[in-house]
């Protein structure tokens, strides 16, 4: 695994080495500071959805969820004049609930994970827009709340604080999947769960907390992407935001299988593809045409969604090419073991009972 990490360390090298040379505004601090902001916020709902991929489950109601919180937590502070904190916390808590109802559904109504989350999907952008009539979410003119927006939009020494709640929050979770108890039975879980319950580990527990925490933190995403966008349009907002964050784990090394994935692989992961984002929205060719006029040719930024679904495409076939490889050499060793037969020398001889002592 930490082959791979290092691997997709030296890719986003790479890519950002290539984008560069294409255009060097890609290094001005300016393109630098945004791209970073972008990784915070994309980040943190990518983290959210590896926790589900992880168990074998899916989710896509990641942007449903984004935009129906984002519009409640924008009534909430801007017309209904509760306290943003107490907001904050009211919008996490909806979704945290939001992922028990998952959880519930997907563990003891044995419903599979993508019926659940794509009805999911359908609702909650369908709430969303009832909730709003249809229209477009935003403060009223001069409305302004410099805390909450220097939390979540603001800067530090250059450094957007979206990208710094991003890193904290990944170290956490970092502890959490690869240094506790319930980071091994998670695991265990997404390999097997049949056998995880068998050897004790209450997988049901296991599943639900990962859809809670999916949605609690894609909550949390959904307040800093209101913040960062100031007006939702909940036709709109959050438009295949999954497809980013199912991108993020599966490029960062997560098996749509489940059972594999490192924190430190999503992060690269999702940097990656907003590197490339950021490279094709920069891409420009300048020529001279036959009237010798100096022209730019720019890249259709609709190359954004091929990438993406190209991405998932090769992860999976990827994934798919080394459980092949894998199960064909447990294969062969399993025929070579039996070939061998018993070890040199014959049946093990036989070992007397010492005799009975009067």
């Amino acid at each position: 695994m930490f082959k791979k990490d290092l691997g997709l360390l030296l890719l986003i090298l790479v890519v950002g080495a290539a984008v560069a040379l294409i255009n060097p505004r890609f290094l001005s601090p300016i393109n630098l500071s945004n791209t970073a902001n972008l990784v915070g916020l994309f980040g943190l709902f990518s983290l959210a959805e590896a926790f589900v991929i992880i168990t074998g489950g899916i989710e896509l109601s990641v942007g449903s969820i984004i935009a129906l919180l984002g519009v409640v937590f924008v009534d909430l502070i801007g017309n209904v004049g509760l306290h943003w904190s107490l907001a904050l916390l009211a919008v996490i808590a909806i979704g945290m609930l939001m992922g028990a109802t998952h959880g519930f559904l997907v563990t003891r109504m044995r419903l599979q994970p993508f019926v659940v989350t794509l009805c999911g999907l359908l609702i909650y952008r369908g709430v969303a827009r009832y909730y709003t009539e249809d229209a477009t979410a935003g403060f009223a003119f001069g409305q302004s709340f410099p805390t909450l927006e220097w939390l979540t939009s603001g800067r530090s020494a250059g450094v957007p604080h979206s990208l710094i709640a991003f890193v904290l929050i990944a170290l956490v979770l970092g502890i959490v999947l690869h240094r506790s108890v319930f980071g091994r039975h998670l695991f265990a879980v997404g390999k097997n769960e049949e056998a995880a319950r068998y050897s004790g580990i209450r997988t049901r527990r296991i599943i639900v907390t990962a859809y809670v925490i999916c949605c609690g933190l894609t909550a949390l995403a959904a307040v800093f992407i209101a913040m960062y966008t100031r007006s939702i349009s909940p036709a709109s907002h959050g438009n295949f935001y999954e497809l980013y964050a199912i991108a993020a784990a599966v490029l960062g090394g997560c098996s749509l299988r489940g059972g594999e994935g490192t924190i430190f692989g999503i992060v690269i992961g999702t940097a990656i593809l907003r590197v490339i984002d950021n490279g094709i929205n920069m891409f420009q060719y300048k020529y001279t045409d036959a009237d010798g006029i100096r022209r730019i040719w720019r890249l259709n930024p609709n190359w954004n969604w091929i990438i993406v679904g190209a991405v998932i495409l090769a992860a999976v076939i990827l994934d798919q090419l080394v459980h092949m490889i894998q199960a064909a050499r447990s294969i062969r060793e399993a025929g070579a073991r039996k070939e061998s037969g018993p070890p040199s020398g014959g049946s093990p001889k036989s070992v007397e009972a010492p005799a009975a002592t009067s």
